[in-house]
């Protein structure tokens, strides 16, 4: 055989050497546990649980008080499974401590004591109850006085007629140890009946005690006195470890005394403790060794203090520190067993083999919790239970010896059992930490009487496969990637494998599963996650296999993301601009959630929009909430979605689409205006209110108006939702008179907001007066201008807001009419785009609101004719340094066209688009032009008729140019006249010296 250096080895050879490996002892699944059974049940059934698994099964049977129960004398008593079942069971017959045996051939155990009690309470006596007199100040005690019961009880107090029960505070104290309702110091309020109601929960039962009178006397007020202690704790409590311990103290005094506790040796009370509001009950909870001693209260007030004080005694349980374990020795070999227990007192020790008690004999020596047996044999085996016990509880350790006839030999050397070297149930050897001396052979011997077997065994040790870098828990973020190492340092003559599991399922890493990749080579298994996902998270497991071998190590990766949406969003009521939601938190995806926000959506709203709630900020352990601010009759969707710190998650699915209540709307229309219309006519005109503020159904609109300076509103109302205008008609109405105008809102539920007010005018007549001195002239062949002289209007004559002026022809074929208007007092107006050489007819007239006034007689001019349809021709050019010289022929018009006045230069530089205007009566010009600059050079006309054609373009180049080519550059086309044009420019220069 192959075995491993310092590993457990087990040396399991033929059958010959090995027992039957099937059998096993009882083991305790199920234990009774204590059990107060309500009296008032019983007509019932209790059951006593008891389960134990071994084989063969085990067989039970139990003790009542330490006497076995007789199954086949009794129906009152029967096995059901383990258990023992009890049938209308009786207090005095079946009250008492239970234990269950379970046993199989290997072997019987004995279970945990449990104590069977019966919980009962009996009704108060139905007499009335004395009335209980005092003075207003003075403190007073009224006594609950419980009837006979079993069972913890607990004590409330109501008063007269009211259900809810009396509240304690620092005046007024209910004594959970007691029952009684103490009053520190009484006032008129308290007269009345007080009624004690008292619970006991074991035993399914509440009764209330007859009422109490409580009558203020009328002889004086009581003094003020020091306090006196009514409620003490005992002086002495015995405290379990784990336990929660309440301590009571409550003081009459007038004034009302102040309660608080310290502890006697100095020491700052425990951080964990517990104040009730009144500080009358001091709480220490999970109470442990550091927490017993001397604790006191002090009761005070102004006139005094009193004190109470008692010692708190810590105990414990019994608790395992040692347990025996299962043991298999070859015959005349010696048994050693220890077990230890913890506790308070201190546990003493007995041993049991079998359910029976074991007792020191020759062989046999017990010693508290050790047990050595000498020179052991076949009879010796069983299962044997070591009980801890103190004052408060037993416990039992259990375990099985097993004695075999068999023995094994290393080479020619009897081997012994030691910490190392141990024989399994099946007669194996077992090997602990093996190291390279243990290689060799072994030999299993077998005894009975029939003879002796043997059979030998070699023992070949390898270096062992050891985890040299296994992977470890990591904390990670969704979309990271991450590598788990699992590195090995092994034998070089042993081929290892990796296999990662992830919570339990293999990873197939050759077909290419997503996310999952092995890197490394032969001593390294390492895996990679790429983008690491929520559904990521769990255990996984690194296996090294081996033909010796298996060993694994493993690590929890914690994937943390956004939390998931949250569930079920429930609309809880809704009224005109609140709701109220409740929803149940999602995954927090292992980050917890630190926030929730709530979003609505409306048919108005663009999209999804966070909402305001109560409270303002919802953490992470607030599940409902009231979103405010909400619009009246409107249909709403809510949504939550939840944050944590790796960011914001998805969010919930919509909630029932809901419409808020109606209400009375309070928008008020703005930008109240109006105006115009005809004459006894009031024009109104608003801005319309959007549905999602109209509150209700019947949205309509009311106005209220009145002439400024009368104290009377008239109201109308105007039904339609989508109206923006109303009229008022009234023949009385003045023209032009001033209204103050208020536009409000109604609905089905009532009227709302009104505006501001505004002033608005009343509708006006037309002009009465036609415009004077209308005046035409042409300024060119498409442009003339009208002129006239102002009306000088008033309320009679009609209000002029501006003029408007029209124009025809005497064109018969053209029927059109051009009109144009100014507003305010302008008096002229140019108009454009005309015909040329034509005849245009202008007239004016004055406008205001309700329309246009009397023409004014019409007026005419002539355009003029066309400008020149030709544009300058054979242009010559001649640069000379920075002056340039133009010439060109004069342009001969038609007989329909302007006579040409003179001529206008346009030029600019090729890079800038500014162009530049020179003006000239002659046919030659010289101009100043950069040297290093090209030039771009139009030429048109001018005429009465306007401009004429352009020339082209043409580039005058930069001087640089002009250098390397040698000679001046002209137009292509008028080159045969740059010798004229030279003289021309030359001319023009002496004369400007002159």
């Amino acid at each position: 055989m192959r075995l491993l250096w310092k590993l457990v080895i087990l040396l399991p050879l033929i059958n010959t050497c090995a027992g039957d490996s099937r059998l096993s002892r009882p083991i305790f699944t199920q234990e009774p546990q204590d059990v107060i059974f309500p009296l008032e049940l019983s007509n019932s059934e209790i059951i006593l649980n008891c389960a134990a698994d071994g084989y063969p099964s085990p067989h039970y049977r139990w003790k009542q008080n330490g006497r076995d129960i007789d199954f086949t004398m009794s129906y009152h008593y029967r096995l059901d499974g383990g258990s023992l079942a009890i049938s209308s069971p009786h207090t005095d017959q079946d009250i008492g401590t239970y234990q269950c045996l379970a046993t199989n051939p290997l072997g019987t155990i004995l279970s945990r004591k449990a104590k069977l009690q019966f919980a009962y309470i009996e009704d108060f006596e139905t007499k009335t109850r004395s009335t209980v007199s005092v003075r207003e100040g003075q403190g007073v005690v009224l006594l609950c006085g419980p009837p006979p019961h079993f069972g913890d009880l607990s004590y409330a107090w109501t008063f007269n007629d009211n259900p809810l029960y009396v509240q304690e505070d620092n005046r007024r104290f209910v004594s959970q140890e007691t029952g009684n309702l103490y009053i520190a110091k009484v006032e008129p309020s308290d007269v009345g009946n007080y009624t004690c109601f008292i619970t006991n929960k074991e035993a399914q039962k509440s009764v209330q005690g007859p009422p109490t009178p409580l009558v203020q006397r009328t002889d004086g007020v009581m003094g003020e006195y020091e306090p006196k202690i009514e409620v003490r704790f005992p002086e002495t409590i015995q405290a379990a470890k784990g336990s929660s311990v309440k301590l009571e103290c409550f003081a009459l005094g007038n004034p009302v005394p102040d309660i608080s506790w310290r502890r006697l040796d100095g020491s700052p009370l425990p951080g964990k403790v517990k104040n009730s509001k009144s500080q009358a009950i001091l709480e220490i909870p999970n109470f442990q060794q550091e927490d017993e001693g001397f604790y006191e209260c002090i009761a005070g007030n102004l006139r005094g203090r009193n004190l109470a004080k008692g010692q708190l005694i810590f105990y414990a349980l019994p608790e395992w520190e040692q347990k025996i374990q299962n043991t298999y020795l070859s015959i005349y070999d010696s048994l050693l067993w220890e077990c230890k227990a913890r506790g308070k007192p201190n546990p003493w020790y007995t041993w049991l083999k079998n359910g029976e008690r074991l007792s020191p004999e020759e062989r046999i020596q017990i010693e508290n919790g050790t047990l050595i047996i000498t020179m052991l044999n076949l009879s010796d085996s069983g299962v044997y239970q070591c009980a801890a016990e103190n004052k408060y509880q037993i416990i039992y350790a259990n375990a099985e010896l097993r004695v075999l006839a068999i023995s094994w030999k290393r080479r020619a050397e009897s081997l012994k059992q030691s910490k190392r070297v141990s024989l399994l149930e099946d007669g194996s050897l077992k090997i602990y930490n093996v190291t390279r001396s243990d290689a060799g052979s072994y030999t299993c011997i077998a005894t009975n009487q029939f003879g002796v077997a043997r059979n030998t065994g070699s023992l070949v040790v390898k270096e062992r496969t050891i985890i040299t870098l296994p992977p470890s828990k990591m904390d990670v973020t969704v979309g990271e990637s991450i590598v788990l190492p699992c590195q090995v340092s092994h034998d070089p003559s042993i081929e290892v494998v990796f296999v990662w599991s992830f919570n339990g399922d293999v990873i197939d890493l050759k077909k290419g599963v997503a996310h999952f990749e092995r890197i490394g080579g032969e001593s390294v298994g390492d895996l990679m996650i790429r983008n690491i996902q929520l559904n990521h998270s769990g255990k996984y497991l690194c296996t090294v296999k081996t033909t010796l071998e298996s060993l694994s190590a493993a690590a929890d990766i914690i994937v943390r993301g956004p939390p998931g949406p949250p569930d079920d969003v429930r609309v809880e009521h809704i009224s005109s601009t609140t709701s109220q939601l409740s929803w149940r938190p999602g995954s927090d995806n292992n980050s917890p959630i630190q926030i929730f926000t709530v979003q609505a959506r409306t048919p108005f709203s663009v999209g999804w929009q966070a909402v305001s709630t109560v409270p303002e900020i919802l953490n992470g352990k607030t599940y409902n909430a009231t979103v405010v601010g909400l619009s009246p009759w409107v249909e709403y969707e809510f949504r939550v979605v939840a944050g944590n710190s790796i960011g914001i998650g998805e969010p919930s699915k919509p909630s029932e689409l809901l419409r808020t209540k109606a209400s009375v709307p309070v928008v008020a229309p703005t930008n109240i205006n109006g105006g115009g219309g005809s004459r006894s006519e009031l024009v109104i005109t608003w801005e319309s209110i959007p549905e999602e503020l109209q509150n209700g159904e019947e949205f309509g609109y009311i106005i209220m108006l009145r002439p400024v300076g009368s104290t009377t509103w008239i109201k109308e109302r105007v039904p339609s939702v989508e109206s923006s205008r109303f009229v008022y008609r009234n023949e009385s109405i003045i023209p032009l008179s001033p209204f103050e105008v208020k536009v409000g809102v109604y609905n089905k539920e009532g009227e709302g907001s009104l505006s501001t007010v505004s002033i608005v005018y009343s509708g006006e007549d037309e002009p009465q007066l036609a415009p004077r001195g209308t005046s035409v002239q042409s300024f060119s062949a498409s442009e003339m201008e009208v002129s006239w002289n102002a009306i000088a209007w008033n309320r009679n004559t009609g209000r002029v807001l501006g003029y408007e002026v029209l124009y025809w022809t005497d064109d018969s074929k053209e029927s059109m009419i051009g009109k144009t208007r100014v507003s305010g007092n302008v008096t002229t107006k140019n108009i454009t785009g005309l015909k040329a050489n034509t005849v245009y007819f202008a007239s004016v007239r004055a406008y205001n609101t309700a329309g246009t006034g009397p023409s004014s007689p019409p007026v005419n001019v002539t355009t003029k004719k066309s400008p020149p349809s030709q544009p300058p021709a054979n242009i010559a050019w001649k640069l000379t340094n920075s002056k340039l010289c133009l010439n060109w022929e004069h342009v001969k018009t038609m007989e329909n066209e302007s006579e040409v006045l003179g001529y206008k230069i346009l030029y600019r530089q090729n890079r800038q688009s500014k162009t530049h205007i020179l003006e000239t009566n002659n046919t030659s010009a010289e101009l100043l032009v950069p040297f290093e600059e090209d030039y771009l050079i139009e030429i048109r006309t001018v005429s009465d008729g306007g401009d004429g054609s352009s020339s082209e373009e043409i580039r005058i180049p930069k001087m640089s140019s002009l250098s390397s080519r040698g000679f001046p550059v002209s137009e292509p086309r008028v080159h045969f006249l740059s010798v004229i044009m030279i003289f021309y420019c030359l001319l023009f220069s002496h004369l400007n010296n002159e």
